[in-house]
């Protein structure tokens, strides 16, 4: 499965990059394949291995603020593996063929 997540302190104002950067970590130390871009952090591996680093990666925030929004899509399908890069390679393929 892959995880698409954000995770956002809320009364902190405007610059939540420390916290942000705080839950970046624990994907990143997961081991898991993750990719992070302005929006959000995938990762990638089984429910039971993904969902504690969510739950680590929310902790991490609220070591900043009591209160914090989550958001997360899940794409869990079956016998798919390296789903992180594949669709990316899939979407830059047909890029390159004009579609």
């Amino acid at each position: 499965m892959i995880a698409a997540f954000s995770v956002t302190p809320l009364g902190i104002g405007e610059d939540v990059g420390e916290a942000v950067a705080a839950a970046v970590k624990v994907v990143r130390a997961s081991g898991l394949p993750n990719r992070t871009d302005a929006m959000f952090t995938s990762i990638e591996g089984e429910w039971d291995e993904v969902m504690p680093v969510i739950r680590e990666a929310i902790d991490a925030v609220k070591a900043y603020s009591g209160r914090v929004s989550t958001v997360i899509k899940i794409d869990d399908r079956a016998g798919v593996t390296d789903g992180l890069t594949a669709k990316v390679v899939t979407v830059e393929r047909h890029l390159a063929a004009g579609g």
